[in-house]
């Protein structure tokens, strides 16, 4: 009996790497994008073992109307998962940061993921009366869910906010068997840290952090190529949609000593001081 996933933000990255991990183990895809060209694009590759679902993450008619097509070729079937992945991140000091790009970040990141939820929960098998072997959420939120950066104030917000956002529906969705599982990992070599290369840090150049915020841009991007491949998250991916007793949560960086077990353990103020001493965020010198 056929297996079905949805994965949001399937285009590339860690999407795309769930994607093709998912239909190696057996399960058919739905996968989210935003243009057709990304739908032809996953046609190509996977074929018949992936339909792709072409909507905004914020348009919440077009969501619902993936869902009733996902619904359409289910029958009486249920969803084993939905997996929460399509994102974006936007940087910035938060003394400057214009509020339309805050929000921006929000919408996409976090109101995003709730809009799916809804779209999808009936077909996870949150309905009365209740099914059988009800279909998991996987929320996938960042290191910077847990523990803020400078500059990456937004982001941050926006995975701190789905990780309560989980906590609170696992507890409610109890009510259905349907649970939910945070992955929140460190840095994953995706396009993403491309597209930061490009993002116009200008408009902070006549900042006092003009320096700092270059050299956070810079020393994030430099960890890009060197995080965990996408296929890994893929495999856990897969882990918590089919083991009989996942975790609450799993993180998963690079290095877990250091960019995570060691970081998490330290006292705030000293790890504050690291960072700030990495990036030059030093306090001003008085003028007098």
């Amino acid at each position: 009996m056929t297996k079905y996933v949805v994965v949001t933000g399937a285009s590339s990255g860690i999407g795309r790497g769930c994607v093709g991990v998912l239909i190696q183990k057996g399960f058919h895809v739905f996968g989210s994008v935003r243009k057709q060209t990304d739908a032809d694009s996953l046609l190509n590759e996977f074929g018949d073992k992936i339909t792709p679902l072409i909507f905004e993450a914020t348009d919440i008619a077009a969501v619902k109307e993936a869902a009733d097509k996902v619904s359409s070729i289910l029958g009486d079937t249920v969803l084993s998962g939905l997996v929460n992945n399509a994102g974006v991140a936007v940087t910035g000091p938060m003394m400057h940061i214009p509020i339309e790009e805050f929000r921006y970040q929000m919408e996409i990141n976090t109101v995003g993921p709730i809009i799916a939820i809804q779209a999808f929960l009936p077909l996870l098998g949150a309905v009365n009366p209740p099914v059988e072997n009800p279909g998991r959420i996987i929320n996938i939120t960042s290191i910077a869910g847990v523990r803020a950066a400078p500059f990456f104030g937004p982001y941050s917000a926006s995975k701190h906010a789905l990780e309560a956002i989980s906590g609170s529906l696992r507890q409610e969705l109890m009510l259905y068997g349907v649970d939910v599982i945070i992955i929140g990992p460190g840095a994953v070599a995706t396009p993403i840290w491309n597209k930061a290369e490009m993002v116009d840090k200008s408009q902070y150049d006549n900042t006092d952090y003009k320096q700092s915020y270059n050299k956070m841009n810079n020393f994030m991007s430099a960890m890009g190529p060197q995080g965990i491949p996408v296929e890994k998250i893929g495999e856990l991916v897969h882990h918590t949609i089919t083991t009989d007793k996942p975790k609450v949560r799993y993180a998963i960086a690079p290095n877990m000593l250091t960019d995570w077990i060691i970081p998490q353990n330290l006292p705030k103020r000293v790890l504050d001081k690291i960072i700030a001493g990495k990036i030059g965020l030093k306090k001003l010198k008085n003028k007098f």
